[in-house]
């Protein structure tokens, strides 16, 4: 047995919050730089050259990517050998998303209530989804969510009669509904199967995986190309002002499902896909 003090939690929490909103990951830096040469429209090129501006100043005046620096969204994969000391761990991570935004001069968009709307003033609190594993580590990886690309997101509850080919066109019919609100060039996430809440966690979680890496799954990776494909077909491009670059990565999950049902979530997210991680 491990033990872990939620100071540590915090401490590598607030870090997170900040790091991820200044700094664009590695594996998006390279996707938009790909992007860029793979563009076709002059305009869309212009677009990511600006994209590749504002990730340079952001970086060099350590001021966020993005305006809306989102909600805090967390996947935590618990060791069961760990013993977690001096109190609750989402109560430290909540601290830890207080101190980053505030320290960070991140901006707070949570509210208390969804209808009352009085904001909470320091972003919490965070969206958690914990996951107990084998091991004495835990391991955090933060995804802060704008709305802009979050509300073109999509659950369809599809009839398993519509098979492979009605996944492939909800994905992509996701997408041109987005069109240019989601900011894109975008990264698309999705889950398959399970229940409605879990294709819904199952294509949160797709968005954390590195651009350019496929599901193991064959012929989950085939439908990850494709749909990729079909999605730059469509003409949205750059800032939505038209191109062959509309998606960076299609990243798929998926999980059985019962014998009459097909979930399919489509979560979709802009060009800044922020996500980072770190184990304790």
């Amino acid at each position: 047995m491990r033990n872990i003090d939620v100071s540590e939690i915090t401490k590598a929490v607030k870090e997170l919050c900040i790091d991820a909103n200044y700094r664009l990951s590695p594996d998006m830096k390279e996707a938009i730089t790909k992007g860029k040469a793979n563009e076709k429209s002059e305009l869309g090129k212009s677009i990511f050259a600006q994209l590749e501006e504002n990730l340079k100043i952001a970086d060099e005046e350590q001021i966020p990517i993005c305006q809306d620096t989102g909600m805090a969204v967390f996947f935590v994969d618990i060791g069961q050998d760990v013993h977690i000391e001096g109190g609750l761990i989402t109560d430290a991570i909540n601290e830890g998303v207080r101190q980053g935004y505030t320290d960070g001069y991140l901006r707070k968009s949570v509210v208390k209530d969804p209808l009352i709307r009085e904001n909470t003033g320091d972003n919490t609190p965070a969206v958690i989804h914990y996951n107990i594993v084998e091991g004495d580590k835990i391991e955090i990886t933060i995804a802060p969510k704008g709305f802009g690309s979050e509300n073109m997101s999509r659950v369809f509850m599809l009839k398993p009669a519509d098979g492979a080919e009605g996944v492939k066109n909800a994905i992509v019919q996701a997408v041109k509904d987005a069109g240019p609100n989601a900011c894109p060039p975008m990264v698309i996430g999705v889950g398959i199967g399970g229940t409605f809440e879990k294709c819904a966690i199952m294509a949160k979680e797709a968005l954390t995986r590195k651009v350019g890496e496929h599901s193991e799954i064959p012929y989950v990776k085939d439908m990850e190309e494709e749909v990729l494909d079909r999605i730059n077909k469509t003409g949205i491009g750059p800032g939505g002002l038209g191109g062959v670059i509309t998606a960076l990565a299609v990243n798929i999950n998926t999980y059985p499902t019962h014998i009459a049902g097909l979930p399919v979530a489509v979560n979709i997210c802009c060009h800044v896909n922020r996500h980072r991680s770190v184990v304790v």
